[in-house]
């Protein structure tokens, strides 16, 4: 999916699934790319060792193999979000967006003036220095600004942050929600379940699209969360999906060593 699809996918609330990538090891990115059949692919900057040049690097191969590129930013950091659109990143995530003022700095980092107070410079988004004229004018209408919501006092500001101009939606966190409530990783805490229908209940309503992180392979879960109205969910993880064929495959390893049929 390319970004101006993706932008009209998220403006009329279609269905999109995308999915995360932890590993900063670029042929991973053009497989999950290729093959993995996403609509979108989200680098994350915050809880891995990735770095901008390898951020560079997935970017492009994404964006050339058709699959659009977005990154979490590591925090809403006008040095981080410029380093990453500028990068060719279609758009951005934003951590931990409390607050509709939050959810306004991310929008102004991410837009030129007088849009926003983004620095302009010359990247490879620019066409390597001849093609700024083009990007400008796609930038402006293309760019992807989509809230985290990863805390209470976020599910409790969700209507506000979502009625700033320029977020195109928001993406549930589930682990750091779960962490706000001092419960991590418990999601059928009373707090989270709490914070998590309110979220629902303004998703459904509200003309922007919510998302949500499904972070282990769950396909029973995947089309639960499409019934529930989430429209722009990440599925899996680079790291998590190979965690998990490599934990199945070592069960597989190990009853054929112990002479136990294999299912």
């Amino acid at each position: 999916m390319r970004p101006g699809e993706l932008k009209k996918a998220l403006r009329e609330k279609s269905l999109t699934i995308g999915s995360w990538l932890s590993w900063g090891f670029v042929p991973m990115t053009e497989v999950m790319a290729k093959t993995g059949g996403f609509d979108w692919l989200v680098i994350d900057l915050e809880h891995t060792a990735i770095d901008f040049a390898e951020m560079h690097s997935m970017i492009q191969v994404a964006d050339l193999s058709g699959t659009a590129p977005l990154v979490r930013v590591g925090d809403n950091d006008p040095l981080i979000i410029k380093r990453a659109l500028d990068s060719g990143a279609a758009g951005i995530v934003v951590p931990m967006v409390n607050t509709a003022e939050q959810a306004r700095a991310a929008v102004a980092a991410a837009y030129y003036p007088p849009l926003g107070s983004r620095g302009v410079g010359l990247s490879r988004a620019q066409g390597y220095g001849v093609g700024f004229p083009e990007y400008r004018t796609r930038a402006s209408s293309e760019t992807i600004v989509i809230a985290q919501i990863e805390h209470v006092d976020a599910a409790t500001n969700l209507e506000a942050i979502l009625a700033v101009d320029g977020i195109d939606g928001f993406i549930v966190g589930p682990y750091d929600l779960s962490g706000s409530v001092n419960e991590p990783g418990n999601f059928d805490h009373p707090g989270v379940r709490g914070a998590l229908d309110r979220i629902e209940a303004v998703m459904r309503t509200d003309d922007k699209p919510g998302g949500v992180h499904i972070v282990h392979s769950d396909r029973a879960l995947l089309r639960k969360k499409v019934e529930d109205g989430y429209s722009f969910i990440a599925y899996g993880d680079d790291m998590v999906f190979f965690a998990e064929k490599l934990r199945d495959e070592s069960n597989c390893v190990r009853a054929v060593r112990e002479g136990k049929t294999v299912k």
